[in-house]
């Protein structure tokens, strides 16, 4: 629960993270994952705030980074840069000088075009640099369409039916090792069969490489566990089920690692976004709830048609039916359509649960409104 001060003494918007929900949620992905000796990368891009990234780092986990920026973010904020991989269909040229200077622990690649690169890099610095292939498993992860990444149709990864040329390419560059394989099929996955599929999928892909010869010291399955947001008092996800599953279905070799990239399942739940209602306006067929937090600040609904659960702090009045929307000029600034919260007034306090992934890291400026401020739980103002 957010104390009254919290509230009082800091201006709206504002981000709002339960370090306690963090550290809580952090202690039962490590005691789950070392059950399995499973290796835990944070994905970045989920929430790149310093003191969060440093209470992650502060357990041990690497990180799973897409941006140059996100790796110098990640080595400032304590992540070992032996453990850091990096992702991304589109390094440019300074991104992978500035991985290969870092000496990070691999590259997970997913283009041809882009591992003669890194190699044509690596020549020039006299480096050998280790990589892994990300192959789409064309499977399904029944999510957005936005965040499936793991079809053949995706712009993500390499298809298996490449992977033959793939290996031709890799035997003739020489500053080059191929340590793994990489999977990741999409975000907010919630049914647990799907990982279990991606086993089965792995362990047909990993035996026909294997057969060539070819032993991978390094199995990358990605991230993709889901949240509840309609129910963000459940706040820490299953994480005991998602190990698990992999343990029993994956087959492993004898030496190999098996890495995992979490972050919205880490970070999502120990945020909320608390605005403001400026106005309630009201027209022939509905009321609006006008806040001063915008599409700006939380960019999910607007993007995905993402929902959050929405409650109003400052009333225990009768439930009422509003559209709860913000002030920027875009018809898809609105936080949710016909949403039954306690009777609204000026200056009532809202929060927007479950903002603690893609909330901040994709803020913008956008009709040069300001960024949004940040309060933890462990302190009390701005």
């Amino acid at each position: 629960m957010i104390n009254s001060d919290i509230l009082i003494n800091n201006k709206t918007p504002f981000y709002y993270y339960d370090i306690d929900l963090l550290n809580r949620t952090l202690e039962y992905i490590q005691s789950e994952a070392n059950k399995y000796n499973f290796n835990i990368h944070y994905a970045i891009k989920a929430n790149s705030n310093t003191k969060i990234l440093k209470h992650i780092s502060s357990f041990g986990f690497g990180a799973d980074c897409v941006s140059a920026n996100e790796i110098e973010q990640s080595i400032q904020c304590g992540f070992n840069p032996n453990s850091i991989v990096y992702a991304g269909v589109g390094k440019a040229d300074w991104e992978i000088e500035l991985a290969i200077n870092n000496n990070i622990q691999c590259f997970n690649c997913e283009s041809i075009p882009e591992i003669e690169i890194i190699n044509e890099i690596a020549l020039k610095k006299n480096k050998k640099v280790d990589i892994a292939i990300r192959i789409n498993p064309n499977i399904d992860a029944k999510t957005h369409k936005y965040i499936t990444t793991g079809i053949e149709d995706s712009k993500f990864g390499i298809n298996f039916n490449e992977i033959d040329a793939v290996l031709e390419t890799i035997k003739k560059l020489k500053n080059l090792n191929l340590i793994g394989l990489h999977f990741h099929i999409g975000s907010q996955i919630s049914d647990m069969n799907i990982f279990k599929d991606l086993c089965i999928r792995i362990n047909e892909i990993h035996k026909i490489i294997n057969d060539k010869g070819i032993l991978l010291k390094s199995i990358n399955v990605g991230g993709g566990l889901g949240v509840d947001y309609d129910n963000p008092e459940n706040n820490i996800p299953d994480f005991k089920s998602y190990f698990s599953i992999f343990n029993q279905y994956l087959n492993k070799v004898k030496g190999q690692s098996i890495h995992f990239e979490l972050g919205r399942s880490i970070v999502a739940n120990c945020g909320t976004l608390i605005s403001k209602v400026l106005y309630i306006k009201e027209s022939a067929n509905k009321k609006f709830a006008i806040l001063d937090a915008g599409m700006n600040d939380l960019l999910r609904p607007a993007l995905y048609n993402a929902k959050h659960k929405i409650l109003n702090l400052s009333s225990k009045d009768k439930l009422e039916k509003y559209d709860i929307v913000g002030p920027v000029c875009e018809s898809s600034d609105s936080f949710g359509k016909d949403i039954m919260i306690n009777k609204a007034s000026r200056n009532n306090y809202i929060a927007i649960k479950s903002t603690g992934a893609y909330g901040e890291s994709m803020a913008s400026r956008y009709n040069l409104r300001n960024l949004t401020n940040v309060v933890f739980s462990d302190v009390n103002h701005i």
